[in-house]
């Protein structure tokens, strides 16, 4: 992934850029080939046999790539480039909406294709290719790009080609620029200018990193890579951050489990705050408030669950049936028809990620107060009504033990924040609501035959979203019944390769899903939590080697092969990367201390 924390590309191990949205997350694909092979590319590579590695820049998400050939070594270095001289806690707060990526040869003679294939509004167009001083444009529709660079030796069928030879100490700079069919015409970046814009990317990068970065515990470079994918995937403009960057990538090959994901679930950018506290020390805990205040209105009366990175409300879905989807996975859906759904679970998640803030917030603004409190208000509304859950499950709405329990947690953090947030005099009250939530679920939510709490009041399935009842403090690790859940879920929940599954029942969807690396994590955090560190470190080692070379986790992994599926990069698996290894660093702490 390349970003520029207002949108997003994607570049294959190949050396293509097979998916690319500008000028934001969720603007439609000028490059889409992961979803259809006519959906667009942009690749850069050795011609003939050549090897090939990858990294990013230290500190940083610009990526680097070495290609090997029997006649030299060439080095592709690539990025989402930020605003001229960005640096430290502002970056990606302005973007110039540019893909700068140069290639150089180092050793020898190093032979390289480029070929440049836009194809805007996810593949339905075609546009005309026309010359001008400095590179190419590329018109049809309401999108243009600019591809600076030399001119091309071919163009036909709406591809540009390159070949090049370029000799140790050479180099070519490509640029590709964002903007409107109505606007001006755009001048080509000169190459000495692109690769000045890249160089202070990699200046941006490299102080925040330093600046925010400051973990220090167990996988300390994985926890930091997280950090910076999390950050990543913000759209600094609002403080929006969306689960993940993509569109339709399955949770199983050939499945219809795909699901457009560049929207703000109030519930992950939550969790994924909460994260970069671990591994970034962030300072998007008050634009993200903002941002949730405007969206809802006055008294959070507009609130859903999920909202346009812009704030949008309407987030109608539909399927692009003109696509054929990553390996035949249809349909390929923009938009997400869970936006209008009932998760009671959001409020505890917002709650939550503000008490963790809680010391780093000297005053709260009027429109966050009147946000927070209609939030804990609404929790101890509806908690006693059914939903459909955390995983959005699209059928009847269920008395779900999630959705119960983060009912608790955010009248639990009301009531503790109430003298802060200047509303002392309603902390019995949420304090009370709390009390009777929690026995409610004490009351209802444990099953005796399964020996452990279950997914929803009344049911004997089991769901991993119910460690939580560990992670959010609701019982303390010594408790027996939660432990027993917590072995319950482990048996019964895992594949062969020890990862976890949400659950394993129908859900009324067609076909099936993977373990999901979340509530692996998930596990390795209890497990952590109460004692087992032996256990958590190894479930630790084998979630995270799903990751691709770069350190980048998928939403799912498949039981068998381990190849990752669904929309990528995770949000929510980064987010579980940070915590799991969080957990195991102050249990390890703990295990000293009583041992010293």
């Amino acid at each position: 992934m390349l970003s520029d924390c207002h949108s997003a590309a994607l570049v294959s191990r190949a050396g293509s850029i097979d998916w690319l949205c500008f000028p934001r997350f969720d603007a439609a694909s000028i490059f889409g080939r992961i979803l259809d092979e006519d959906g667009g590319y942009w690749s850069i590579g050795a011609a003939g046999p050549h090897e090939a590695s990858r990294r990013y820049v230290p500190e940083t998400l610009v990526l680097e790539t070495e290609l090997r050939t029997p006649t030299g070594t060439a080095v592709v270095t690539e990025a989402l480039v930020f605003a001229d001289d960005e640096r430290g806690h502002g970056i990606g707060l302005a973007a110039p909406h540019v893909l700068v990526r140069t290639v150089e040869a180092v050793e020898g003679e190093v032979p390289i294709d480029v070929e440049f294939a836009p194809r805007p509004e996810y593949g339905l167009i075609v546009p005309r290719l026309v010359p001008i001083k400095g590179g190419l444009i590329a018109q049809g529709g309401a999108t243009q790009v600019l591809l600076a660079g030399p001119q091309p030796h071919s163009m036909s069928d709406g591809i540009a080609r390159w070949q090049l030879a370029l000799k140790k100490g050479e180099r070519c700079t490509f640029t590709l620029q964002h903007h409107m069919a109505w606007d001006a015409p755009t001048m080509p970046w000169p190459a000495k200018q692109a690769r000045k814009r890249l160089a202070d990317t990699v200046k941006g990068w490299t102080s925040w990193s330093r600046l925010h970065q400051r973990y220090e515990g167990p996988w300390k470079d994985e926890v930091h890579n997280s950090g910076r994918v999390l950050h990543a995937l913000t759209f600094r403009p609002t403080g929006a951050i969306v689960a993940a960057p993509t569109t339709s990538l399955p949770e199983e090959e050939g499945g219809s489990r795909n699901w457009d994901y560049r929207y703000c679930w109030l519930r992950d950018a939550s969790m994924t705050l909460q994260a970069l506290w671990v591994a970034a020390c962030p300072d998007e805990v008050g634009r993200f408030l903002g941002f949730v205040a405007r969206a809802a209105g006055p008294g959070g009366q507009g609130l859903q669950i999920m909202f346009g990175i812009g704030g949008e409300h309407d987030l109608a879905e539909r399927e692009l049936d003109h696509l054929r989807g990553w390996r035949d996975s249809r349909p390929v859906r923009v938009g997400n028809g869970a936006w209008n759904q009932q998760q009671h679970d959001v409020y505890g998640a917002v709650l939550d990620a503000v008490y963790r803030f809680r010391g780093e917030i000297t005053e709260f603004d009027p429109h966050t107060v009147e946000l927070l409190v209609a939030l804990a208000d609404g929790a101890a509304r509806v908690w006693s009504e059914p939903d459909q859950g955390i995983w959005e499950i699209r059928g009847e709405p269920r008395h779900f033990l999630h959705s119960k329990l983060m009912c608790w947690v955010a009248l639990d953090r009301a009531a503790r924040l109430a003298h802060q947030l200047g509303v002392g005099h309603r902390t019995a009250d949420w304090s009370s609501t709390a009390a009777t939530i929690r026995q409610g679920i004490l009351d209802n939510g444990w099953n005796e035959e399964v020996g452990a709490y279950t997914q929803s009041f009344g049911s004997d399935e089991l769901d991993a979203s119910v460690l939580l009842l560990a992670l959010s403090g609701f019982l303390p690790p010594s408790d027996a019944r939660l432990r027993s859940t917590i072995d319950a879920i482990a048996r019964d929940l895992s594949a062969p390769s020890g990862l976890l599954y949400r659950y394993r029942q129908a859900d009324g969807l067609d076909g099936d899903e993977s373990t999901f690396l979340l509530c692996s994590y998930w596990l390795v955090e209890a497990w952590a939590m109460t004692g087992q560190l032996d256990l958590a470190r190894q479930l630790f080692d084998r979630t995270t080697s799903n990751a691709n070379d770069l350190g980048l986790l998928g939403e799912e992994a498949h039981a068998e092969t381990g190849e990752l599926l669904g929309n990528f990069p995770q949000a929510f698996s980064h987010i579980g990367l940070v915590n799991a290894a969080s957990a195991i660093s102050v249990a390890e702490r703990a295990d000293r201390t009583s041992t010293d």
